[in-house]
């Protein structure tokens, strides 16, 4: 590189200092050369002499010789300073407070020694600091060659300095000569400070790794030196892209098709227990400790499955076993039985029925029934329902009973029954137009009194009731397979035939002239058979010496399919328990197949198929059928003389009546309970229509506001 500079005369420079550093100081740097300068007052006039060697940077902490003090305030006039320049023995002394001009060798005199300072001194202001040796004649450079590594020896606009032999390489006191504008980019290569191939002197800032540190950050990865590939943030980075990415698929993927699965368990009706299935009807779960759960833990395990009637596996799908003392069944106080509070004025009763007069105790329900002024009412007693809490479709029920008072003397009616969840027992709005209904057929079956619209006929609907008169007195079916679309209907379409039938287990009472008791095991249906007959060729009596038909077939209000089973009066009566059940079957595809069959003591009473209540084209009705809803269940202990006249003489109050337990099975494979089922819906119309289901003082649908929905047939749409 050239050392000289056009017209650097004619700029005011700095004095420049160089002082040499000490023997001493200089004994473990014997490679530091070794030289001294001397100025003249004149400004013309300079020579420098210097005998250099080969001197390495390695603990220098600036490019620059720290040897050497540049230091332009340390030149003041007067100041001598003398060089010794080994290939010319030249000596020159300068004293001067002017700008010297420096005369070095092999450059003709004619640059001074801060051009040389900007020339070659300058050169170490680069990032990578280097020596031009172009201009001086001595083998060795004028100044030290630094290290190739940025990072030993720092780089910046302080290269330039000054030593002190006290500072001990603790401190540098820098002056940074002044460049003129222009200076660095005239085209003279004499003027660059770095080659334009270096690293910019910032880059540093961009490299976050402190010197010394093997590049974390740095460019690379695993064999290329730079760096490591799995650094901790950069593990950290994918970690939360992870999540973010898993949030995303749960969010999109997860949870559309969680939602499907829980639906589609929603609709396989599992509603009854707390599990993916839901909560019961009325939003109550078991999760109180000591409530009972779907299948109570004390059912043994030989109770928890039987070969039915009909040779197939039915496995338990709901018990109660009653084993906790001191349950009460007011409202909320249990999550599948409920206690109610009325008057059950459809049958007249005696009694008022409240959630005081039903506990638990002895590891028995106690249902008790006490003389007791109650709401105008002689009577207390207590009946039970899981009305919307608890429902099955098709199965078999099995309870087991300890009859109140004994087999001589009647009145009680204890009875254990079941009934469609779109019916609530003692709530007569509801009841209306849907008790007791098991029809889906769009015919004069479903008309008011199952008459024609002009009351014309059918001949035996109007001839064949009680004494020659009207057959029905029913207001008519209210959810018809007529049903006009769009109309108020609960589904699943308004062409099906929905109602709330009723299937007996047993209703309790004395035949007085044998002095045993009687259990009455019946199916309530309609639209009725002319004079409420059933076609008995479609029922068998197993055992005609304890069962027989029962002689009352019905009344203007429901057909009775029943039929009288004597019980064991040692195995029924004072604390002793009998078990009675049924077993019943329904299938939308196949009707005919339908049938209940009624039991006492595990052994089959009698039964009935679905040709008992086949078509009959004398009052034009089509098949009634097996029920298909799904169904609740009622434990009572009731009193009336429509069911048997209470002999109040001999009475004995308070009379209970022990339910030891109560088991519900279904097919293996044909499992089906909840009140809300996908084919047989109940809840939402039950919403709807809350006036009605919420009131029991309601005696007919139009009191809660409601109107029935218009049939097709007997309306028009």
């Amino acid at each position: 590189m050239p050392t000289s500079r056009p017209n650097s005369a004619s700029v005011p420079q700095p004095p420049i200092a160089l002082h040499k550093r000490s023997s001493s100081q200089n004994q473990n740097h014997p490679q530091y050369a070794n030289y001294t300068s001397t100025h003249d007052s004149s400004p013309q006039q300079s020579t420098l002499s210097m005998s250099s060697t080969a001197f390495s940077a390695a603990n220098n902490p600036s490019p620059l010789n720290p040897n050497w003090q540049v230091n332009s305030q340390a030149a003041g006039p007067g100041v001598n300073r003398s060089h010794s320049n080994s290939s010319s023995g030249e000596n020159t002394s300068i004293t001067s407070g002017e700008h010297p001009v420096g005369n070095v060798p092999g450059t003709n005199g004619k640059t001074d020694p801060l051009s040389a300072v900007n020339s070659q001194i300058g050169s170490a202001y680069g990032p990578y600091a280097y020596t031009s040796v172009a201009h001086s004649h001595s083998a060795q450079p004028l100044l030290p060659q630094t290290p190739s590594s940025r990072f030993s020896t720092a780089v910046s606009e302080s290269s330039l300095g000054s030593y002190s032999p006290n500072d001990n390489y603790n401190r540098h006191s820098l002056v940074a000569p002044s460049l003129m504008a222009g200076q660095r980019n005239n085209g003279d290569d004499s003027h660059l400070l770095w080659d334009e191939k270096d690293p910019e002197m910032d880059d540093a800032l961009h490299r976050p790794d402190p010197p010394g540190k093997k590049g974390k950050h740095s460019a690379g990865g695993v064999g290329s030196g730079g760096g490591l590939v799995w650094s901790t943030r950069g593990c950290f980075n994918v970690l939360v892209l992870g999540f973010l990415l898993g949030g995303l698929l749960m969010l999109f993927a997860g949870y559309p098709i969680l939602t499907y699965y829980l639906k589609k368990a929603k609709k396989s009706s599992s509603k009854g227990s707390f599990n993916l299935g839901g909560t019961n009807g009325t939003g109550q779960v078991p999760v109180i400790p000591n409530l009972p759960t779907l299948i109570d833990s004390e059912t043994p395990d030989s109770a928890r499955s039987r070969t039915g009637f009909d040779g197939k596996t039915y496995n338990l799908i709901f018990s109660d076993e009653f084993e906790t003392d001191g349950r009460t069944f007011f409202p909320g106080d249990d999550p599948y039985w409920e206690a109610v509070d009325f008057h059950y004025w459809p049958t007249a009763d005696y009694e008022w029925y409240a959630p005081r007069n039903a506990i638990t105790k002895d590891g028995k329900l106690v249902l008790t029934m006490q003389e007791r002024l109650s709401h105008n009412l002689n009577f207390e007693s207590a009946m039970l329902q899981t009305w919307n809490k608890f429902c099955f479709t098709r199965g078999y029920i099995e309870v087991s009973v300890s009859l109140p008072g004994d087999n001589v003397v009647g009145g009680y009616w204890p009875g254990v029954w079941l009934m469609g969840n779109l019916g609530r027992p003692g709530y007569g709005a509801t009841t209306e137009g849907l008790w007791p209904y098991s029809y889906d057929s769009c015919d004069v079956g479903t008309f008011a009194n199952q008459t024609w619209a002009n009351g014309t006929g059918p001949e035996a609907a109007l001839t064949t009731g009680y004494n020659g008169g009207e057959l029905s007195e029913l207001p008519g079916q209210r959810l018809s397979a007529c049903t006009c679309p769009g109309q108020d209907h609960p589904g699943p379409t308004t062409s099906t035939g929905r109602g709330a039938p009723e299937i007996d287990i047993l209703e309790a009472q004395v035949d007085t002239d044998k002095d045993l008791g009687q259990m009455s095991q019946s199916f309530q249906i309609a639209p009725f058979d002319d004079s409420w007959q059933s076609d008995t060729d479609g029922s068998v009596i197993y055992d005609a010496s304890i069962t027989k038909w029962n002689s009352y077939l019905g009344g203007p209000y429901q057909q009775a399919v029943s039929g009288l089973t004597y019980v064991d009066s040692n195995k029924a009566y004072k604390g002793n328990y009998q078990t009675y059940g049924l077993e019943y079957w329904s299938d939308v595809n196949n009707r005919a197949d339908g049938f209940i069959t009624w039991h006492v003591g595990g052994v089959p009473s009698w039964k009935m198929t679905a040709a008992a209540v086949g078509p009959n084209s004398k009052v034009g009705v089509s098949q009634r059928i097996i029920p298909e809803e799904p169904m609740s269940i009622i434990l009572n202990l009731g009193m009336s003389a429509g069911f048997q006249p209470p002999d109040f003489a001999n009475l004995k109050w308070p009379a209970s009546m022990y339910i030891d337990y109560v088991r519900v099975y279904q097919r293996e494979g044909e499992e089906n309970f909840g009140c809300d089922p996908e084919d047989y819906p109940t809840s939402a119309y039950i919403a709807n229509h809350a006036n009605a289901y919420a009131d029991a003082n309601l005696t007919i649908w139009s009191d809660a506001g409601y109107k029935f929905p218009r049939n097709s047939l007997y309306d028009g749409c």
